[in-house]
């Protein structure tokens, strides 16, 4: 194809040049309003992605200092300009095109106008959802017992407002497409209280769960079969709100029977139980193993199962002299972001066993690595032979 100039003969759009067949060729010129257009950019999509684009069901996030993503629903991209050495025209629909031929038979030579030459495209490639700023927003604030529901002056109330978030807020300040934010909030345990995301600070979330388990034992409920309306019924009349009663079954209890015409019925979840209770006893400070155990093991209910295996991920023990000591070191407090996360591990540990570094890399997700390839990527792995646990440190 050559630019001509000028235009000489009867302009086409895009449609002239698309319907070209082969070993055919088409003349192009330079559009009356050739230029930069800065504000136009070439997008590739597969095609999996082109209905999300074409029916609006997808959005752009970022503040102005971030590199901004695209998210549909459910995943999130992150956007790379890849730049070409092949000239790339961009040539308008024939609707956008002035009409230079009034009459349709004139045979002067068809040409089609570039708006611009692109310098290369956006590509998208899928991402993980930067989650690491969400726990941060919604812990500003979160929810205690000294929070009245009512507040007596705007002064006040404009106050115990602050460093809160509702949902337009977050999707607003968080680069993670509405399925990937939702379930970020529902790992940090998160409700929506007066219009607003909060969390419940460490006080509130060990008194309400112990009056649980306190509740269980005085009343003799079975905890595979606890009746939805009693439960909340009983913390209600402890002093709970209503949807922080429920919000606690949410949490430490699974769903078993959801109750059509009569109250639905809840399981306790061990583990989640089990974590929470430990974490209330570690706020002293690091201790004695056994110690712990014996503590730890008092507060559950009858017919409750523990194992410190369900402690993995959220306590770490050492060895000092001949006694084994533990303390908190929870997963949910170390950066999502792979090259954080290790980092954070090795200042913990210069070394770490498989069976003790597992629990605490097995949640990363990385589009297009494998586990192995993320370990291989930040980790030095050392075993002198099969029979022998792995050991890695930092590469």
């Amino acid at each position: 194809m050559d630019i001509l100039q000028a235009q000489t003969g009867c302009s086409d759009g895009a449609e002239a040049v698309l319907g070209l067949q082969p070993h055919t060729s088409i003349s192009v010129t330079y559009h009356s309003l050739f230029g930069p257009h800065n504000d136009l950019m070439l997008l590739e999509l597969d095609d999996k992605l082109l209905p999300e684009i074409l029916h609006q069901r997808v959005t752009l996030r970022g503040k102005p200092d971030e590199d901004a993503v695209l998210c549909t629903a459910s995943k999130t991209y992150a956007i790379k300009f890849v730049g070409t050495s092949n000239s790339v025209f961009l040539i308008p629909p024939s609707d956008k095109v002035p009409e230079l031929c009034n009459d349709k038979d004139d045979d002067r030579m068809v040409v089609a106008p570039v708006l611009k030459v692109a310098p290369g495209c956006m590509e998208l490639v899928e991402s993980a959802p930067k989650l690491d700023g969400l726990k941060l927003l919604i812990s500003q604030n979160p929810y205690s017992f000294s929070e009245v529901s009512e507040m007596n002056t705007s002064e006040e109330r404009e106050k115990t407002e602050m460093g809160l978030y509702r949902w337009e807020d977050l999707i607003n300040r968080i680069q993670a497409s509405d399925e990937e934010l939702k379930s970020g909030l529902q790992s940090l345990a998160a409700l929506e209280i007066d219009g607003y995301w909060r969390i419940l600070d460490d006080n509130y979330t060990f008194t309400i769960l112990n009056m649980l388990l306190h509740n269980v034992i005085l009343n003799d409920w079975s905890i595979s079969a606890l009746n939805e309306d009693e439960v909340v019924g009983v913390l209600e009349t402890d002093g709970f709100p209503r949807n922080i009663a429920k919000h606690c079954l949410q949490v430490y209890c699974s769903k078993v029977d959801e109750g059509a015409d009569v109250s639905s019925k809840w399981k306790l979840d061990e583990r989640c139980v089990c974590v929470c209770l430990a974490r209330e006893i570690l706020r002293e400070g690091k201790m004695k193993l056994e110690i712990f155990m014996e503590k730890w093991i008092r507060k559950f209910p009858d017919g409750m199962i523990a194992s410190f295996d369900m402690l993995e991920g959220e306590v770490l023990t050492e060895k000092l002299g001949i006694e084994t000591w533990v303390y908190s070191f929870s997963v949910s407090s170390l950066p999502c972001a792979p090259s954080e996360r290790f980092t954070r591990l090795f200042r913990e540990r210069p070394k770490w066993e498989w069976k003790d570094l597992q629990p605490y890399v097995r949640d990363l997700k990385v589009p297009g690595l494998s586990s192995e390839a993320i370990l291989l990527k930040y980790t030095r792995r050392a075993q002198p032979n099969s029979e022998v646990e792995p050991v890695f440190c930092a590469r």
